[in-house]
């Protein structure tokens, strides 16, 4: 025979699991309905592209390193700022609370000049380096911040402006190269974009 208590135990027992499982599925379907995965970080998609502006001002996108490469962050822009102003900021590097949020410069350290001139659709990138001296992420970061700079006459989207990167002490052609949807940059006409 069994023992009474026992069997009283093993029905109260029996009787909580469904109202456990409900908790459970009902703690899980609300975790999943706000993005919260297993998987950890998930890339979100490219960029936000086009003019920024917050009541009215525009904003500088400065393009600073992450673990997945160049990414931008946001700041106000002086009064008629432009590519060289823009530079500026990323040359300054990232702000403390930048820095906080996993933001990083791969460009090299110490004080450099690097000078910008924007014409219709263009930016005119002056280097105190060789390319070949950078790192790609570090190029991408000098590329797409001058690109995304508000004050370029008739470009309409960072991932149409033309950059020609004029490397130190050489007198070739500029290399002609565009900032992409992914915040990379990639010669003329093999952009995503394109």
């Amino acid at each position: 025979m069994r023992d009474k208590h026992a069997t009283g135990r093993t029905a109260r027992h029996r009787s909580g699991l469904p109202v456990l499982a409900s908790a459970l599925l009902t703690a899980a379907a609300a975790l999943a309905g706000c993005g919260v995965s297993d998987t950890g970080p998930v890339a979100a998609g490219a960029p936000a592209a086009g003019g920024l502006t917050v009541e009215g001002s525009e904003l500088l996108r400065v393009y600073f390193v992450t673990p997945q490469g160049a990414w931008p962050a946001t700041r106000p822009a002086p009064a008629d700022a432009g590519p060289q102003q823009a530079l500026n900021a990323l040359l300054g590097g990232p702000t403390a609370a930048e820095r906080a949020r996993g933001l990083d410069t791969a460009l090299p350290a110490g004080s450099h000049e690097v000078s910008a001139r924007a014409s219709p659709g263009t930016v005119d990138l002056y280097l105190p380096w060789l390319v070949a001296e950078l790192d790609s992420v570090a190029v991408s970061q000098l590329v797409c911040t001058a690109a995304a700079a508000p004050g370029v006459p008739g470009a309409n989207a960072p991932v149409d402006v033309v950059v020609r990167v004029h490397e130190s002490g050489l007198a070739a052609d500029p290399w002609e190269v565009m900032c992409d949807e992914t915040g990379t940059a990639a010669p003329r006409g093999r952009t995503a974009s394109r």
